[in-house]
């Protein structure tokens, strides 16, 4: 395996366009019930716990992007096979495609949840596996720029939905926020930690970083694109805790659904039904990236056609679907997953950049 990797030209991609691709990974199927999730570490204090994540977030993405820029052009996988040497680094590898997978699992399967619980009760999981699988298949198969393009349509075709959310403000009781700092900062850390799942998505920058051809200017579009993400989640909490009670927010599973179940347009009665069909195409982007790096990881390995993994990738995802399908089952599989994608996006990444810097070091020395 090389450690650096040169894409062809005609596959490289203006730095700005990164902030478009942030923001669409952070932005899963998390949005859609995070609020209950945070209240009830946090309580009244769940906005500042919004606000730590997205701090923790923004350094975090800052270290990543430090960590790939002490090479001229690489992405994790190369970088571990240089760190851990062939044979820790390619099991390392593995692991790291593995976790690919299964925030891939975790966000399919959740949306999945959503559109039999909301809007198509009677259609079976395996159809809605299938017409999904398909077309992150056809946009994955397309290669990173188209990829790409989809994130970049995918803002600008889902921003409306966000500024719906202000609809229930005419109903606010701002009361509901009050009283400021009566949460603890351990309540709020926590608040903070609850919310790994929903941020998640920015570390995919390991993976796409040789693609981008500025690399000078990455960390700022990732920074811009990680406070986008945070802006967003924030007015959501707000809106969130001062349109519903305590024991409301307690008790809602999909916050941000139950918001839209609200709107009201003179044209179209149930308009939950249009927010969560339009929601497949925000979640897409973020499909498609995972099985991409995924797939990636795999052909950087094996030194094979990324194409022939993407095929494999949705032939097992559509086969392990089908083992989960209660809500328990998939509560469990979600809350599982984010305690190890904490590990990997928060605390590897530190890891890593001190064996980057350490190993450069005896290098230069050398």
């Amino acid at each position: 395996m090389k450690i650096s990797i040169n894409p062809p030209q005609q596959s490289l991609i203006n730095a700005f366009l990164v902030m478009f691709i942030v923001h669409t990974a952070q932005l899963g199927v998390g949005v859609q019930g995070f609020q209950r999730i945070i209240y009830a570490e946090a309580k009244h204090g769940a906005w500042m716990s919004v606000l730590l994540s997205g701090v923790v977030t923004s350094i975090i993405g800052f270290v990543i992007v430090k960590t790939l820029s002490h090479y001229e052009s690489s992405d994790i996988y190369g970088i571990q096979r240089d760190i851990y040497g062939k044979w820790i680094g390619t099991f390392i590898n593995l692991v790291y495609v593995s976790y690919c997978l299964g925030a891939f699992l975790v966000v399919i399967r959740n949306y999945i949840e959503v559109v039999q619980a909301w809007v198509f009760p009677e259609v079976p999981t395996w159809f809605l596996a299938i017409t999904l699988l398909m077309l992150v298949l056809y946009g994955a198969l397309g290669g990173f720029r188209t990829i790409v393009g989809v994130s970049f349509f995918s803002v600008f075709f889902g921003i409306w939905l966000i500024a719906l959310i202000a609809y229930p403000l005419k109903f606010a009781n701002w009361q509901n926020v009050f009283p400021l700092f009566d949460s603890h900062a351990m309540e709020i850390a926590k608040g903070a930690y609850a919310m790994t799942f929903t941020v998640i998505g920015f570390e995919l920058i390991y993976s796409y970083y040789p693609f981008v051809k500025e690399k000078k200017k990455t960390n700022l579009y990732v920074q811009i694109g990680l406070a986008f993400t945070t802006l967003i989640y924030l007015i959501i909490m707000l809106v969130s805790l001062t349109y519903f009670s305590g024991g409301q927010l307690g008790r809602t599973v999909w916050g941000t659904l139950s918001l839209f179940k609200i709107v009201r347009l003179p044209f179209i009665e149930r308009f939950e039904y249009v927010a969560i069909t339009f929601w497949m195409l925000i979640i897409l982007p973020n499909l498609m990236l995972y099985v991409w790096s995924a797939a990636r990881g795999m052909g950087r390995i094996f030194q094979k056609s990324e194409k022939w993994f993407l095929w494999i990738f949705a032939g097992v995802m559509f086969i392990v679907i089908q083992f989960f399908v209660t809500r328990e089952q998939i509560n469990t599989l979600s809350n599982n997953f984010a305690k190890i994608s904490f590990y990997v996006v928060y605390c590897y990444p530190v890891i890593l950049y001190i064996l980057v810097i350490i190993k450069k070091k005896v290098t230069k020395k050398g």
